[in-house]
């Protein structure tokens, strides 16, 4: 696929350092899109081509509403994470991404300071619940997404991968009707919606393989495979 000029990318929540082995790994050159579409980055320097971070006093609001004792926070900034104790919540996000949190007061780390992202880590029931809450209390003000059913992501109101997308189309020179998408998640919905074909994973939720233009199988039946065989190797 990359030997016949078909440029690859990841469109991705984590962060940046978490997907750098995977985009190395594959050999992908076309930017990487990380934190939801918060980060664009040039794969090959590192260099931000893109940076839309929240604001210092929507921050100080998300402490205000989720920094407690019941509910477990993390904010991001500079590619690092922050979450004020160390938890079953906080080992499971580090197993997931392959990268140790940074434990210590969130106040007083992030006084006045912006986040590229925040989120929630719980048991579904209660992250759905969390969401609920986010939604009613910032409406428009952020973008609230759910990557895996116990995260609830936050994060600039302009941002999410779909956005993302057509910004590295555009500085790859593509029409987005040139763009693949693959996706399996409800922070997916996006880039299948916004790429000329959008291809949901056969393991994605119902809405979201609605929304797609085609579905192939999951991960164990190799879909990845067979979504790049049906439309760019064919």
């Amino acid at each position: 696929m990359l030997a016949q000029g078909t440029a690859g990318g990841i469109v991705t929540g984590r962060m940046f350092q978490a997907a750098k082995p995977f985009v190395r790994e594959l050999g992908l050159r076309a930017p990487t899109i990380c934190y939801q579409g918060a980060w664009v980055v040039d794969t090959d320097s590192g260099r931000r081509l893109l940076d839309r971070p929240i604001a210092s006093d929507l921050v100080r609001e998300i402490l205000a509403e989720f920094n407690s004792d019941d509910i477990h926070l993390q904010l991001y900034a500079d590619d690092r994470y922050y979450c004020e104790r160390s938890n079953r919540f906080s080992d499971l996000y580090a197993s997931l991404a392959g990268v140790a949190p940074v434990v210590g007061p969130l106040k007083e780390r992030f006084f006045g300071r912006s986040a590229t992202k925040a989120v929630v880590v719980a048991d579904p029931e209660s992250a759905a619940k969390v969401e609920r809450h986010a939604r009613a209390h910032f409406g428009d003000r952020l973008y609230i997404t759910r990557s895996y059913p116990e995260f609830v992501e936050m994060l600039d109101a302009g941002v999410d991968k779909g956005k993302a997308l057509a910004f590295v189309a555009q500085y790859l020179g593509l029409s987005m009707d040139r763009v693949l998408a693959i996706g399996d998640s409800w922070n997916d919905l996006p880039i299948l919606q916004r790429a000329g074909i959008g291809v949901a994973m056969g393991s994605a939720p119902p809405e979201v393989q609605a929304s797609a233009d085609a579905v192939v199988g999951d991960v164990a039946a190799d879909g990845v495979c067979e979504a790049l065989e049906r439309f760019v190797l064919r």
